[in-house]
């Protein structure tokens, strides 16, 4: 079956074709930890999640790479405003996000790259630039040409007055042209940086994503899928292709993919406002898969609005799909082509989560159904109920659970009534029965 995406290149909705269908490539832009990541953070990433599961369901190989921006202005301003030194921030800070999405389900990328590990290959991409007249030296800064590349703005379709990153600030004096952007910074001494043909410094921001991008593809290679938030299109997607382009022989990336941002109660995410759903305190309140749905039930390129009676209904139709699942103990896969279907059409995730309510409710008079459903549940990361339980809460219900058994043994009934209690308080129903004791969550 053939994927297709809303290419964001071209404004259309295209059939994917990679360049080699023996190794597929897609890179999403992951965070800069500064701060512990937020619901809007965790939707990007399901993105690139569910388009690597896509993926690697038609390709045989599928490198799949997000980074870890761990050298950024915010970092430093963070670091200094509470007084944390950079490392031990960008450290504490990429553990919660790590942890998040292996909670949330999110397989691990391939390659999960951080800037501080790649800085040789960034200069290296920088000299590259450099050697090919694409950009300039200039008051200890490397500044990109904007003049060398003619077709800046082809991602945004922006026009030529419309592409100042911040168009209302005065221009620095070491660029020549307001549009140019900045490739290396001088830092000083007591703050981030790192030894480099042209002086102490630290890269900047856009030139980290693209050197890590070629330093595992190879410079000359054509990146097959790009994707991050619409809010990274201009400037940040705008300037890697510059980039890219201007330090190889081929074009940088041939499908782009952007999601639309989470909205909570309709209003946009902002400290002001006091709004900011973190996803560690979400998931320390909600079951991640419900999370996971809740953050698949809008067309990815549309806005997410928030919102409690959002995850009441996800909250339902999870335990709709999983009562289904739990019917059986043990449930066969087998391929689903409608389910796949609408994954494959740009990632059409409202059509598939109805497709999978419908399957639960038919499953209950026709359990022949259950094998599909298993199989596009598998697909998009909606664990059955065992499957979410994490390893070390359920080593500890069967020590209890076999505690409580020694007990019944032994006879001290009021042991085995307690530790009984106790696992109710943990929402395990027992079932007691002359094969053994069997065990499930209540939800």
């Amino acid at each position: 079956m053939n994927l297709y995406i809303h290419n964001t290149l071209t404004n259309k909705k295209e059939q994917f074709t990679p360049h080699n269908s023996q190794n597929v490539n897609m890179y999403v832009c992951g965070p800069t930890v500064y701060s512990e990541p937020h619901i809007g953070n965790a939707r990007a990433a399901l993105i690139g999640d569910l388009f690597f599961r896509v993926l690697k369901e038609i390709f045989s190989h599928v490198t799949y790479i997000r980074n870890l921006t761990d050298v950024d202005d915010k970092i430093i301003f963070e670091s200094e405003k509470i007084g944390v030194h950079i490392n031990d921030l960008t450290t504490d800070v990429t553990r919660i996000y790590q942890t998040n999405m292996l909670k949330l389900n999110m397989l691990q990328p391939t390659h999960e790259p951080k800037v501080t590990d790649n800085i040789n290959n960034i200069i290296n991409t920088i000299q590259k630039i450099l050697d090919n007249k694409s950009a300039y030296i200039s008051e200890n800064h490397v500044v990109f040409d904007m003049e060398s590349f003619s077709s800046y703005g082809s991602l945004s379709n922006k026009k030529s007055e419309d592409l100042i990153d911040g168009a209302r600030i005065k221009p620095e004096s070491y660029k020549r042209n307001p549009k140019d952007f900045v490739l290396w910074k001088p830092s000083s001494h007591d703050s981030s940086g790192w030894d480099s043909p042209w002086g102490y410094g630290r890269p900047g921001w856009h030139i980290e994503c693209t050197s890590m991008i070629k330093s595992i593809i190879g410079n000359d290679a054509t990146l097959d899928i790009h994707g991050g938030g619409n809010d990274l299109i201009f400037p940040h997607h705008e300037n890697e292709i510059a980039q890219g382009s201007c330090c190889s022989k081929s074009d940088y990336c041939n499908y782009w993919f952007h999601n639309g941002i989470v909205l909570v109660d309709k209003k946009k995410m902002s400290k002001s406002l006091g709004n900011v759903i973190l996803v560690s305190e979400i998931l320390s309140e909600v079951n991640p898969i419900v999370v996971r749905i809740a953050l698949m039930s809008a067309h990815y390129r549309q806005p997410l609005n928030w919102t409690e009676d959002m995850i009441d209904n996800s909250r339902n139709i999870y335990e709709k799909i999983i009562s289904s699942l739990d019917m059986v103990d043990s449930i066969n896969e087998e391929k689903d082509s409608k389910f796949f279907e609408y994954l494959c059409d740009d990632l059409n995730t409202p059509n598939a989560i109805q497709h999978i309510i419908k399957q639960a409710r038919d499953a209950r008079k026709d359990p022949s159904i259950l094998p599909k459903l298993r199989y596009n549940c598998r697909l998009i990361g909606i664990k059955s109920n065992e499957e979410a339980i994490e390893q070390s809460v359920k080593d500890k219900i069967e020590s209890l659970i076999a505690k409580r058994e020694l007990a019944r043994k032994n006879k001290d009934y009021s042991e085995a009534d307690r530790i009984r209690d106790t696992l109710s308080g943990m929402n395990v129903v027992l079932n007691d029965d002359p094969s053994g004791v069997t065990w499930k969550i209540k939800h």
